[in-house]
């Protein structure tokens, strides 16, 4: 069996047997998974490989890019700015950003943009995969573009365009970057290791994703509609680009966010204890309340599949994704996971380099939950 590093409460053993066998098995090259429970680590483990020619062991600070589970720093960073009073999500998004409101875009609403609604899942004119290091560029071509259906009408995943959107409020609100921000204002007081834009001096401690299987869009006829064309093709995501120093140095607050699981459940563990984890408060009780209002139901227009969606994360959506009422989530493209319950004050996290096909995740993750529900039964 393969080994597997840090510790675990023993009634979590479960969780731990879990990772080693997906190491031993290939399913994963180099993973780690946190679980967290009433604010505190129950499991923190890790192990396997941080490069694909297996020279480097995945160690206790080896770092990786999560992708879309970066967006749920970014839905911390909104909920933080709404219980301080400067945010308001019923407001008009141009409230806070007034360029916006070209095109027809005066009533799209902050919520709307949290909740995929916004209608503007993908750029109109083309951009090039090195462009979303350009901030400017990315939120003015958003600025000026029409949106793809009516707003607030029906989700449609915003796979890179929410981060530019939500950031750009977070900017004109703050005077501050949302990767800056974030750094100053939720990772620092809560001493987690998570990064929106990395600085060089980590690098070292890098592991770079090993992209998953090409997928052959001939052989999804039907599936593939134009608005997932469209969001998902400009520009087209090449998962190496996540190796390049363009793409760490940016801030893609979609998207390229480094962390390990540890560090994503220090900082979810906001939202399981309902503002406050370890003695650091960071939202008011009823500062996450609005997680959970349901803000789209139904097929997503980009995805193709059913997300109930909440104030940013998701929400449970049986029998895809049956999560308690006080409960939600949100992954990463190739498979990084996080749940959280507030019910249970709960948070669990899976981060790995080895990506799979599509993007709304595999079962490693789910994996990963069910033997810490097992865990917690016992």
């Amino acid at each position: 069996m393969a080994e597997v590093h840090g510790t675990n409460e023993p009634r979590f053993e479960a969780v731990r047997a879990t990772l080693a066998d997906q190491l031993e098995t290939g399913a994963d090259l180099g993973a780690s998974v946190a679980v967290f429970l009433h604010g505190e680590p129950v499991v923190d483990i890790w192990g396997g490989w941080a490069d694909a020619d297996k020279t480097r062991p995945w160690e206790r600070d080896t770092i990786t890019n999560v992708w879309s589970t970066t967006k749920t720093m970014t839905f911390v960073v909104a909920l933080m700015l709404a219980d301080r009073k400067e945010l308001d999500f019923d407001a008009p998004v141009a409230t806070y950003w007034p360029e916006f409101a070209a095109n027809g875009k005066q009533g799209i609403r902050v919520r709307h943009v949290m909740g995929h609604t916004a209608g503007l899942s993908g750029w109109e004119e083309p951009l090039a995969a090195e462009d979303l290091a350009n901030w400017e560029l990315c939120i003015t071509r958003l600025q000026e573009q029409a949106p793809w259906w009516v707003p607030g009408t029906a989700s449609g995943y915003h796979a890179l365009t929410q981060g530019y959107l939500i950031g750009e409020i977070v900017r004109r609100i703050t005077g501050t970057s949302i990767g800056s921000w974030f750094a100053s204002e939720v990772a620092k007081p809560l001493g987690a290791d998570f990064f929106i834009g990395l600085p060089p001096s980590e690098d070292h401690r890098v592991s770079n994703v090993i992209p998953p299987p090409p997928i052959d869009i001939a052989t999804m006829e039907g599936q593939v509609s134009e608005l997932m064309i469209k969001t998902f093709m400009n520009p087209p995501i090449d998962a190496t680009n996540a190796h390049q120093e363009w793409w760490r140095r940016a801030e893609i607050p979609a998207a390229n966010g480094q962390g390990n699981a540890r560090s994503v459940a220090a900082i979810q563990s906001i939202i399981a204890g309902r503002g406050e984890a370890r003695g650091v408060r960071l939202l008011s009780a009823a500062g996450t309340d609005p997680i959970f209002e349901v803000q789209a139901e139904g097929i997503d227009k980009v995805l193709g599949v059913p997300e109930r969606m909440g104030m940013g994360y998701g929400l449970s959506n049986p029998p895809d994704m049956p999560l308690g009422p006080r409960a939600c989530y949100w992954g990463g493209y190739g498979g990084s996971l996080v749940i959280i319950d507030q019910d249970a004050e709960l948070v669990v996290s899976y981060v790995m380099n080895r990506m799979e096909a599509g993007v709304v995740g595999d079962l490693r993750g789910a994996n990963i939950v069910a033997a810490t529900v097992e865990g917690l039964g016992a």
